[in-house]
């Protein structure tokens, strides 16, 4: 094997660690979610173990990221982002930034007759603003509608739930931080 070919491998244990530790996971929830054991994922992370194709798929799908940002193709120099939508739940994420740091997307959540509203917490900062339909957001004791060019932020620890309000879907852009991180908007106003 060339010594390119080797510094790849050993380069997507790191990459792979940096991803579970962004998404605050341990191994113990990865493994539940990718159904590779966590011994494996240990090893995979350390670099005792080579990748294979079947287990860096199962991870591309739970860090939301292309296959080979996992094994760090090399760069074209094309700053798009290639979208690559992911379905969870019925809901639709197209990521629009590269894994790290605050992480953006594009979420589209059509309705969902006769679920029920199940808020959930997380660690995170989480900021939304809705670019069509009318978004319901349970936050806390809150229950809150923003239309089409209104923004929320919050802390993804108080318990909150997004959904459509209505029987039309609602699109968002979501920017995701871990806990600590903020999106701050600065408006200016003009004085005359």
């Amino acid at each position: 094997m060339s010594s390119a070919k080797r510094d790849v491998l050993a380069a997507v244990g790191p990459r792979l660690r940096e991803l579970r530790h962004r998404r605050g996971l341990t191994l113990a929830e990865l493994a539940e979610q990718t159904g590779i054991n966590e011994s494996t994922l240990s090893r995979l992370e350390g670099g005792a173990r080579k990748p294979t194709l079947e287990m860096l798929l199962p991870l591309a799908e739970v860090y939301a990221v292309p296959l080979d940002h996992l094994v760090g193709a090399p760069r074209t120099g094309d700053p798009r982002i290639h979208l690559r939508p992911v379905t969870r739940d019925r809901m639709t994420f197209v990521p629009l930034s590269r894994p790290g740091g605050v992480q953006a997307h594009k979420l589209i959540i059509p309705p969902r007759p006769g679920v029920e509203p199940k808020p959930e917490t997380h660690e995170g900062f989480e900021w939304v603003y809705v670019l069509a339909g009318r978004l319901h957001l349970l936050l806390g004791e809150q229950s809150v509608i923003l239309k089409a060019g209104e923004a929320a932020e919050f802390d993804t620890l108080v318990p909150h739930w997004l959904g459509p309000d209505g029987d039309q879907p609602v699109e968002l852009l979501v920017l995701f931080g871990r806990q600590g991180e903020r999106a701050h908007l600065k408006a200016r106003t003009r004085t005359l």
